[in-house]
């Protein structure tokens, strides 16, 4: 048993000492919980309940917590006596992206080198320049759409943005899903993280007899996914072979360099598996997130007024950010997306499971014991933050947040925490602050719906149901740099 996981109380408990709704034999509460709105619903009963109750799935217990104290604690013992293996790690192997985020235990510290070695050898100023061209086009479309009038879904935008930004880092190719209309990867992306979300909250694995229809299609999605991979790895393995003296150039031919190393103990399925985990994870948090933001600067013209005015100071002549030490000049940004994460968490909930016998809060846990942490129930608690329900991204100004009140920063854990923090957080931050400056210096932002009809849908991420946007272009703003022209041989690292 781990007592560094406990906190303080007067004597240990048993998940039956805590309260639980009401439940059904043998399924338990598995009938209350939709998989794409069940978020809601756990945090209902947290409200209920005080923070902290037990949940039944089929032959499954749960601890249901929302203490963020008490996640900081678990998740800086990960893998040693929580982790996620049992509950997520079979179904990310079936569908072969198995990598970092999957891995646990003994298999996670070499596949988290992997990831980081791979990611340092891109080296993000060198990489700038990718990510400008690419917010350089966007807002070229998005200068096409203002002037023709159009309504933008704009989650759907965004995830062509930050599916185009992630495949340059992992591959050194830049598929250009902004302009290209029709069958794009993307569209083959979008079936896997509602998928997982489904098949985790299952009590047995049904697929493996019966297959539906969207069993059949993430199948055809899965497919075209891993071809996509392997035709990029036979492409940077040959690029290698003709070039060895110049080096890897993305974050695909570094793995490939460590693979390849004598008792390295990886193979190409390591590969495929990670450099889609950077794929999945880079395109789906980032552009949900900065969807999300675009809900709340909508509603707010002074903020987008005095965001623009920012962006003109910041940017000057510049249509987009013009190089990687304007960035830190972004700050204001970023923040008006992490406050947007704040009341709008794309991770939802983390779910964890006890490997071994431990105490969590005062409470044993038998080994396969599954725990829930709702991120929400903190972020908009007013000990913790004041005017909790308040969309105010100037809270995370270091020189605002301690003279306004409750500003508890522990307590936002979008991007994880401990050994296990987020690899790609700091590119998240770049894009979200190229993006936002960009939009609020070219375009005011209107939402071409009422705010009440955008709900909130858990595919594995927090997703809006819609997002349309009606984007309306400033005078004075400066006009889009032109494209560039195509390079023979693509590469975002200045290799021609």
């Amino acid at each position: 048993m781990n007592p560094s996981l406990s906190l303080p109380r007067t004597a240990p408990r048993t998940l039956h000492d805590l309260p639980s709704p009401p439940a059904l034999p043998l399924i338990g509460h598995l009938h209350r919980l939709d998989p794409t709105r069940m978020h809601l619903q756990l945090e209902a009963w947290a409200r209920e309940f005080g923070g902290a109750y037990r949940l039944r799935l089929a032959n499954r217990d749960v601890l249901v917590f929302d203490d963020p104290e008490l996640a900081h604690a678990v998740l800086r013992d990960r893998p040693k006596t929580i982790s996620r293996a049992g509950m997520i790690r079979p179904i990310f192997a079936e569908l072969g992206i198995d990598g970092v985020f999957a891995a646990e235990g003994d298999d996670w510290l070499p596949q988290r080198r992997l990831i980081m070695q791979s990611l340092n050898v891109t080296h993000f100023r060198s990489f700038f320049p990718t990510i400008q061209r690419i917010t350089a086009r966007l807002l070229r479309r998005w200068q096409r759409a203002a002037e023709r009038g159009e309504v933008l879904e704009m989650t759907q935008e965004l995830i062509r943005y930050t599916v185009d930004v992630t495949s340059a880092l992992s591959f050194g190719e830049d598929p250009n899903t902004i302009e290209q209309p029709g069958n794009v990867i993307q569209d083959h992306l979008a079936s896997i993280f509602p998928a997982i979300m489904k098949r985790t909250m299952m009590p047995f694995p049904l697929w493996h007899w019966l297959k539906l229809p969207a069993d059949r299609r993430l199948d055809r999605d899965l497919k075209v996914v891993h071809a996509y991979a392997h035709e990029r790895i036979a492409r940077a393995r040959e690029r290698l072979r003709d070039d060895p003296a110049e080096g890897p150039r993305n974050a695909l031919e570094a793995m490939l360099l460590e693979v390849d190393r004598p008792g390295s103990g990886f193979d190409d399925r390591s590969v495929v598996a990670n450099v889609l985990t950077l794929l999945l994870g880079g395109e789906d948090t980032t552009a949900h997130s900065l969807a999300w933001t675009l809900l709340y600067l909508a509603q707010d013209p002074a903020l987008q007024r005095r965001l623009h005015a920012q962006a003109c100071l910041a940017l000057g002549d510049d249509a987009v950010c013009a190089a990687h030490e304007q960035v830190r000049e972004l700050d204001a940004f970023e923040a008006l997306a992490t406050e947007a994460m704040r009341l709008r968490p794309v991770v939802a909930f983390l779910g964890l499971e006890a490997r071994e016998p431990t105490e969590v809060g005062g409470i044993h846990l038998p080994v396969g014991t599954r725990l829930f942490f709702l991120n929400r129930p903190a972020q908009v608690d007013e000990r913790r933050f004041a005017r909790p329900q308040v969309y105010d991204p100037s809270r995370w100004s270091r020189a605002v947040a301690p003279a306004d009140g409750a500003h508890d920063a522990r307590a936002f854990l979008q991007f994880g925490a401990g050994p296990r923090v987020c690899p790609g957080r700091h590119l998240a931050g770049v894009e979200m602050r190229l993006v936002l400056s960009m939009l609020l210096k070219h375009f005011e932002v209107e939402l071409a719906c009422r705010p009440d009809e955008i709900e909130e849908l858990l595919h594995f991420t927090l997703t809006p149901s819609r997002m349309p946007v009606r984007l309306r272009l400033r005078r004075n703003a400066a006009p889009a740099p032109r494209a560039a022209a195509k390079p023979a041989r693509s590469c975002p690292f200045g290799h021609g």
